[in-house]
């Protein structure tokens, strides 16, 4: 079954944008396409504008913005998103994840500009006024803007966090229990490691005692610190450590020949001659000649499935 992510329609490819055109995404429409069931929304074209429009533009305060017509300031349009885009959030309760259009005053993520009397827009940026109701609703929400999938690593870091939000959902569906939550987390050790190694130890002493706690009180808990953790991008210096560890676990299975060459990737790895593939791809090998039951597990080997070949640029 393919999991539910939302994303500005125009990405998919749909002719919605104010000038009849759209901002067709490959890497959405293609590769994510086969994981992710895709459910489109343009706001501008929800709350009943046509195609081709006016633009419109954000003004006034950043924080509680106007939306109005670029021609004419006195066309206003807030009412209308805001209501639209509240009653999305509500209705958008089980998605894993949002793709947002970049630079969009109902859609924009990050430094969406908010103009002022002046004429220019505010030194601190805005956020879309759909994008703004989808996060607060959803605050743990994987999300990301269409121009920072670019990025490889951002674009990584985005997927795998969508498929761990998307596992937690599962677990919840099935029932939580004092010994799921212990199993969850015990998947991702080396993925908490890589991305934020402060919180895997955080979150190793909240779930200590984790008997002694309301499984709801627990779970409400964890999960946002889990997000939170990885949200941060790992780096090639814990990815480094990480897999320092996990060649551990074969010290006592490889001969010194092997061994010797898999030392060598990790540090070819680690001063940036090979994408970080090279030494999962190596890793893995090793573990299914070699099988280990704790690691075999583990999200950190496989946080996607391995067709997206997320892991080939970073």
């Amino acid at each position: 079954m393919k999991i539910k992510v939302g994303i500005s329609s125009c990405l998919m490819g749909n002719e919605v944008r104010f000038d009849g055109g759209h901002k067709h995404s490959r890497l959405c429409s293609g590769d994510l396409s086969r994981y992710f069931d895709f459910i489109t929304e343009c706001p501008e074209v929800g709350i009943g504008m046509g195609i081709p429009r006016k633009p419109i533009r954000l003004t006034g305060d950043v924080h509680s913005p106007q939306v109005v017509a670029v021609h004419d300031s006195s066309i206003n349009y807030t009412d209308k998103m805001v209501a639209f885009s509240q009653q999305k959030a509500k209705e958008y309760s089980d998605l894993c994840g949002y793709i947002f259009m970049k630079n969009s005053p109902s859609c924009g993520l990050f430094r969406v500009k908010v103009y002022q009397n002046n004429g220019f827009p505010a030194a601190e940026p805005g956020r879309g006024i759909y994008a703004k109701a989808i996060t607060e609703a959803h605050p743990l929400l994987p999300v990301e803007e269409s121009g920072r999938l670019a990025d490889a690593n951002l674009r990584e870091n985005f997927i795998a966090r969508v498929f761990a939000y998307h596992n937690w959902q599962q677990l919840k569906q099935a029932g939580l229990s004092h010994h799921s939550i212990l199993d969850f987390h015990s998947r991702y050790k080396y993925s908490l490691m890589a991305n934020a190694p402060a919180s895997y130890g955080e979150l190793g002493r909240l779930l200590a005692d984790a008997g002694k706690h309301d499984i709801a009180e627990l779970a409400d808990s964890y999960f946002p610190m889990l997000m939170t953790a990885l949200n941060k991008l790992a780096t090639r210096k814990t990815h480094t450590n990480v897999l320092m560890h996990l060649q551990g676990y074969l010290k006592k299975v490889l001969s010194s020949d092997e061994k010797q060459e898999l030392a060598s990737i990790i540090d070819q790895y680690r001063i940036a001659q090979i994408p970080l593939i090279v030494p999962i791809t190596i890793l893995k090998h090793h573990f299914n000649n070699h099988p280990d039951p704790y690691i075999a597990k583990q999200s950190y080997l496989q946080p996607y499935p391995d067709d997206l070949s997320l892991r080939n640029a970073i």
